[in-house]
């Protein structure tokens, strides 16, 4: 088969490359999916490049997110999955078969049914932006009737959690940089629209809010300041990514919010969380409440190029085409 891999961390230019290989089998528990597009997140080339390194058994096909239609499985997974259209995440999490080829094996459990009515392009945005953003509206309890923030809104787990958060039953406010992505956030379905940029912000806030329930956060040393602004004894600040410094911590100023801070790395997530995420995931797909965010496409030799243009920070979501 057709496959992107790599064998060593280093720079997409450096490392990456296509190549044929050994179609997998599943074994035990595991199915096979006939990959048809493969998604690429920030986590992919932090991997790829040794910020974040992971083991490599001989070498690494990379990405977690994709879809496509499983045509094998393994002992003890029915048959009737043969066949079926599906959405993958981590695919690619302590195992060498990622979705940036033509065939993937992965525990069945990982491999969801993708409704008749969900277009491929969002099946393979689905995965890791989509299940963190679930982890960081619910390890706190229920978002209904609640006050939501999220940080970056036009960002892909961003999207997920203002999509996740109205689907069940939640008040959204949420920032961004820019016309472009203020406009990307209200088509998610975002209530509050604020640009951090502006020297009212706060004020915009506290307009929707006075006090947040939860806070879903991509920059915490950046935003903390601001996120504190409209947090008390009920907000969690649930933080999902680590930037280039630690931040600094206000305690003064957390202790006197009452506020509780919770971080979230999706691959050490608990399997029930993530079981539930993807069953609430499917719920949201069924009732067409989840959407694309802009999509650019490389075909599978242009992998270097689609690893770079995420490393470089492209709006939307960045889709390889498997042939």
């Amino acid at each position: 088969m057709r496959a992107a891999l790599y064998e060593r961390h280093g720079s997409a230019a450096d490392v990456l490359r296509v190549a044929e290989i050994e179609t997998p089998e599943p074994g035990p528990g595991e199915v096979r999916v006939r990959m048809t597009l493969s998604g690429v997140n920030p986590t992919d080339w932090k991997a790829r490049c040794g910020a974040t390194p992971r083991p490599i058994d001989g070498f690494q096909v990379p990405h977690h997110d994709g879809t496509g239609v499983i045509d094998a499985v393994g002992e003890g997974v029915d048959d009737g999955r043969i066949g079926q259209r599906v959405w993958t995440w981590l695919a690619a999490t302590n195992r060498r078969w990622g979705t940036a080829a033509q065939w993937s094996v992965l525990p069945s459990r990982q491999a969801v049914p993708l409704p008749d009515g969900a277009s491929d392009e969002l099946g393979a945005c689905l995965g890791v932006p989509a299940m963190t953003a679930h982890r960081c509206l619910f390890a706190d309890g229920p978002v209904d009737g609640k006050n939501v923030l999220v940080a970056g809104g036009a960002g892909a787990v961003g999207h997920f959690a203002i999509e996740l958060a109205k689907f069940f039953g939640a008040r959204v406010a949420t920032t961004v940089s820019g016309r472009q992505k203020a406009e990307l956030a209200r088509q998610a379905g975002a209530d509050h629209v604020v640009n951090y940029r502006d020297a009212d912000a706060a004020g915009q806030l506290r307009a929707f809010a006075p006090i947040m329930d939860r806070i879903v956060e991509v920059a915490l040393g950046a935003n903390l300041e601001l996120d504190l602004a409209v947090s008390g004894p009920p907000t969690h600040i649930v933080d999902y990514a680590a930037e280039p410094s630690d931040p600094v911590l206000p305690v003064r100023k957390c202790m006197s919010a009452n506020v509780t801070l919770r971080f979230v790395l999706i691959y050490g997530v608990p399997a029930g969380a993530q079981d539930q995420a993807a069953a609430d995931i499917s719920t949201a797909l069924d009732a067409a409440r989840l959407t694309v965010l802009p999509v650019t496409r490389f075909p599978l030799e242009e992998v270097v190029a689609a690893h770079e243009a995420v490393e470089a920070g492209i709006v939307g979501k960045v889709l390889i085409e498997i042939p």
